[in-house]
């Protein structure tokens, strides 16, 4: 029961704790409103399954090495689970939950029909070789291979995995079952049954949900970006295809800015050659703490959780902030944002681009069938433009900010599915 009770000991304040307090804190915030009693707001506090376990590894130098791994199932209320999976080091049971979390309220806010899931490995990829990483994956799969499944829970690519560890976790599941089962996985290379427009799906809503909360024409708005990574970087490159002038990124090599404009394709492919933005010759060096304050019409923090707090919220400066990470924004910064007047796209509805198009990947799995790379974005924008006019909607109608009408949305669908399908026995 302890992962219900927000922490207070500063010495246990680890930052998967702190994505935990924050997600708890927002179901608090959505049950008020909704008027849920002590009950049910304990169940969906509280996560269906949750899975620890050990993986070894054999290293290229035939050392062992044991890694801790996690699987959280949070709700299984309106559909089979649905999830990432992460490799970062810091990664623990906490942050998982958060992240299971935090895509059950994402499913539904967006009308697809899914529970939320999040699974990691506590290991930096970067010090692994391939076949290093292929044997860590299988071994992953093999030790959480009860709990996935097409109908049971579908993982997909997150921070430190790819379309590559996708396929490994294909063939791994469709080894033990005996045939090819596509639908085990989303965000997998198309020739294994992968959807056309999923790799940038993400990115692609962040950019939906950005000029949708501008309401007025892209044309010489400002954009810095936090994260110049999976999300990011195509994020920045589709705001700037819009007609976005994107002045800042950063990355874990550091940050650059010119006030005149990015080349986005051009940072993309010297990133990509050097394995960061930093050094970047048509730009600025710039600390990248100093990013998040920069003057700009538009932030998009799209890295990791907590980028945003108490500590440096007074001094963002952005008018709007669209998230395309999970929990960028602490409570407490959440609050001082909304007293300054700045309009804040949740996560939960921001990022949820790629959730929406690995549901249509399975769909198409299931199906056996598969859908034009246009139509697979068409049916991208309905959804996140029906989910954005919704939120927007209730937030006029209740007073409330963009986040706290998300969660009202999207816990009050779980909430319901709850009290719909009852209890058993």
């Amino acid at each position: 029961m302890s992962i219900m009770v927000p922490s207070t000991t500063p010495a246990l304040i680890t930052p998967g704790r702190q994505a935990l307090d924050s997600a708890l804190h927002q179901l608090d915030q959505a049950a008020a409103h909704l008027g849920l009693d002590d009950g049910l707001r304990t169940m969906l506090a509280t996560p269906r399954r949750s899975l620890t376990v050990s993986v070894p590894v054999r290293r290229e130098d035939g050392r062992l090495d044991v890694v801790q791994g996690f699987r959280v199932q949070h709700n299984v209320s309106r559909g089979p689970a649905k999830g990432g999976l992460r490799f970062h080091p810091t990664t623990d049971l906490d942050e998982v939950t958060a992240l299971a979390m935090w895509m059950t309220w994402k499913c539904a806010l967006v009308g697809i029909p899914y529970g939320g899931a999040k699974g990691g490995v506590a290991v930096d990829p970067a010090g692994l070789t391939t076949r290093e990483l292929e044997r860590l994956t299988r071994r992953y799969v093999s030790e959480i291979m009860p709990l996935i499944g097409p109908e049971k829970d579908i993982p997909a690519p997150d921070v430190g995995t790819d379309e590559q560890t996708m396929a490994w976790i294909m063939d791994t599941y469709s080894v033990s079952a005996g045939y090819s089962v596509p639908g085990v996985v989303t965000g997998k290379p198309t020739t294994l049954g992968g959807s056309l427009g999923r790799t940038g799906a993400t990115s692609r809503g962040v950019q939906i949900a950005a000029l949708a909360a501008l309401g007025r024409s892209p044309e010489g708005v400002t954009v810095a970006v936090q994260g110049f990574g999976k999300v990011g970087a195509l994020a920045a490159q589709y705001l700037s295809d819009a007609g976005c002038k994107v002045v800042a990124v950063s990355d874990v090599t550091g940050a650059v800015h010119a006030a005149g404009g990015l080349d986005v394709a051009r940072l993309r492919a010297y990133a990509a050659e050097t394995g960061g933005v930093r050094g970047f010759h048509h730009a600025d060096a710039l600390d990248r703490d100093d990013l998040l304050e920069l003057d700009v019409d538009v932030l998009v923090p799209a890295a990791m959780e907590g980028a945003i707090t108490e500590a440096n919220a007074a001094r963002v400066r952005a008018r709007l902030i669209v998230e395309g990470a999970n929990g960028p924004t602490t409570p407490e910064a959440d609050e001082i944002l909304a007293a300054a007047g700045t309009t804040v796209v949740p996560d939960i509805l921001a990022n949820a681009g790629g959730v929406i198009v690995s549901y249509l990947e399975w769909v198409q799995n299931m199906q056996a069938y598969s859908w034009s790379s246009g139509e697979v974005e068409i049916k991208l924008r309905d959804l996140m433009l029906g989910a954005f006019a919704d939120v927007r909607s209730l937030a006029a109608e209740r007073g409330l900010t963009l986040r706290q009408a998300a969660h009202v949305i999207g816990v009050g669908r779980v909430a319901e599915a709850h009290q719909m399908r009852g209890l058993y026995p």
